[in-house]
């Protein structure tokens, strides 16, 4: 059944609109306690909700951009084609990780983010969409989101470079030729 939707019919249905980091987004929950602003340690020195939530489609035309957010944050497979993750922590270390379906072939239907740590990911299996979604704490707000300089971070983790340049490329050939079908 799922199988049968399109990425713009998920895009409607569920009234996701286009985001700078991941593809198409909409919030669904902002946690009405709040933080503040001498309660945590840097750099969440300020005020702000304890937790957040979206729901996020990536497609060929809306990729997961190189970014990170200070945040923990919760990747969840909800539906779609598998996706795959490249992580680049803060001690030089990387790690590549498929959140999607395939319990068998070692695919996570969750992955922890560590919060500072830039990723960028890519579709996989069919390449139609992936329908996820995020939980963070303590919740996002837009200062906790960085793009990430594609050339300053191939230059720091040298044994991803061609992958996130060949993502970035795609990223940018997105950029020039589509929105939705």
């Amino acid at each position: 059944m799922t199988d049968a939707l399109s990425d713009q019919e998920i895009i409607d249905l569920l009234a996701l609109e286009p985001n700078a980091t991941c593809g198409f987004v909409r919030i669904t929950y902002t946690s009405k306690l709040s933080i503040g602003a001498d309660a945590l340690p840097a750099p969440f020195a300020r005020s702000g909700p304890v937790g957040s939530a979206l729901y996020f489609l990536v497609a060929p035309h809306a990729p997961v951009r190189l970014h990170r957010i200070r945040n923990d944050q919760l990747y969840h497979y909800y539906l779609g084609d598998p996706l795959e993750l490249f992580l680049l922590h803060g001690d030089r270390s990387t790690e590549r990780v498929v959140v999607g379906p395939d319990l068998r072939a070692g695919q996570r239907l969750q992955l922890l983010i560590p919060g500072d740590t830039f990723h960028m990911a890519r579709l996989l299996g069919s390449g139609r969409w992936f329908l996820g979604a995020s939980t963070e704490w303590p919740g996002v707000t837009p200062e906790d989101v960085e793009i990430g300089d594609l050339d300053q971070l191939a230059t720091k983790y040298p044994d991803v470079a061609p992958e996130i340049r060949a993502i970035a490329a795609s990223v940018r050939d997105v950029s020039i030729a589509g929105g939705p079908r």
